[in-house]
């Protein structure tokens, strides 16, 4: 009997090494969106009993003046950053983004990819503000307070709406990008611009520390349910790269843009 061909592994490799990269991303994708969840679940039931009362306070009261609530420690500079910063998560500056984002995403008529950002930045808002009513949670003390704050405490918004605005950017930026520098860049950046934004919040004494961090929990998570949506979307209805391959070189395999790392 004729025994069938064996497979070309020097051919096929290239083909299952980035077919791999495709669904590792996938799955990194769903293990932040199942630790995010489990993280703000297990954040809310010890908010809920009290026992992250000594440690919120704790933090709060390290970032001031012994006996004086009012004066934060740091030289004069970091308080200024602090309240620049803070205003990156506000609703009206990631309003702006949002809108930006999709201009240019509606402009190269990537509908799919606009869609993701539009549910993704308004169903956060929705999340986060049922969940502050849910939770009803008072910020810290006024004494503590260097800027105005309003609305319930648990999660923090600014922390939340910053990590799933930023995060679905850098995750659709990284997925468009063609170098794998260019995609560590943008996803770097959309996590320290997440957690400046959250650290700025317990800094300027508005948020307790396990409201900032419920607030990361859940907004990751929602990010990388909103990706995963797109992935999945982009594998059922695939389309070209944004950026087309060189004369002379190949075009990178879609799979591997798909990837979030």
């Amino acid at each position: 009997m004729n025994r069938p061909p064996l497979p070309d592994l020097r051919r096929d490799l290239p083909r299952l090494v980035s077919a791999a990269r495709g669904e590792l991303g996938a799955v990194v994708a769903l293990l932040i969106l199942a630790a995010g969840t489990l993280a703000f679940l297990h954040l809310s039931e010890e908010v809920g009993e009290g026992d992250t009362r000594r440690f919120d306070l704790g933090v709060l009261q390290a970032l001031r003046a012994p006996g004086d609530p009012q004066v934060l420690v740091g030289p004069k500079w970091l308080h200024i950053a602090a309240t620049d910063v803070t205003a990156l998560g506000s609703v009206t500056v990631l309003g702006l983004f949002v809108l930006m984002a999709l201009a240019l995403l509606l402009s190269l008529r990537r509908w799919s990819e606009a869609l993701v950002v539009l549910v993704g930045a308004v169903g956060g808002v929705e999340i986060s503000q049922a969940l502050k009513h849910l939770f009803l949670r008072e910020r810290p003390d006024l004494a503590y307070r260097a800027v105005e704050a309003a609305n319930p405490s648990f999660p923090s918004g600014h922390a939340m709406l910053s990590a799933v605005v930023f995060l679905t950017l850098g995750t659709l930026a990284a997925r468009f990008a063609p170098r794998r520098r260019v995609k560590v860049l943008a996803l770097g950046s959309a996590v320290l611009l997440s957690l400046l934004v959250g650290a700025s919040r317990i800094y300027l004494g508005v948020h307790w520390t396990s409201d900032v961090l419920a607030g990361w929990s859940m907004g990751a998570a929602w990010a990388m349910a909103c990706w995963l949506a797109a992935w999945a979307w982009g594998r059922r209805f695939p389309k070209p790269p944004l950026i087309p391959a060189k004369a002379g070189t190949q075009a990178e395999p879609q799979n591997e843009n798909d990837s979030p790392k």
